[in-house]
């Protein structure tokens, strides 16, 4: 395996776990409610429904910690939680620029659809990178460097090309 030429970890943003952090809040206070009016021990479903809510956001919450980039000699790989791996061959690639992710474009953070059809990795509106690929839609990840990470996918591209 070839050593990356960029690697980045982009945690997720403070308003993502301000989110998180203010759901769980209230799952807990109304865990803690049911708890004191004794409706959970009249009812224990409650407590369990609470408790798998809770347990549930903590779980997205660890999934969605951040993305990790990484670019080497063939590929860029942006990984945002388990399930959501993108790889793409530099060989593909048409263009990378920065961007704004912007709430208008993409209607919030995580995993969009873009207003102009491209799919995100967002964890917090800002600075991304845009990869227009030969085909499929464009691709758009947060990132605390966009022109760096441009300039190295543009110069590993075009010293595939010579």
């Amino acid at each position: 395996m070839s050593d990356n030429a960029f690697n980045e970890w982009v945690p997720a943003g403070s308003l993502a776990k301000a989110i998180v952090a203010f759901a769980s809040l209230v799952v807990l206070c109304v865990l803690l409610i049911t708890i004191m009016t004794g409706v959970a021990f009249q009812n224990p479903f409650w407590i369990s429904v609470s408790v798998s809510v809770l347990a549930c956001l903590m779980l997205l919450l660890w999934n969605y910690r951040g993305i990790q980039i990484q670019v080497n000699e063939d590929r860029l790989s942006v990984n945002y939680g388990i399930f959501n791996r993108k790889t793409i061959q530099l060989s593909d690639i048409v263009s990378c620029e920065p961007t704004n992710a912007s709430f208008r474009k993409y209607g919030g953070i995580g995993i969009r659809l873009g207003l102009d059809g491209s799919w995100a990795y967002t964890t917090s509106l800002g600075d991304a990178v845009k990869i227009k690929r030969v085909k499929g839609r464009p691709f758009v990840f947060s990132t605390s460097a966009p022109e760096e990470v441009c300039h190295i996918v543009n110069r590993m591209r075009a010293q595939k090309h010579t």
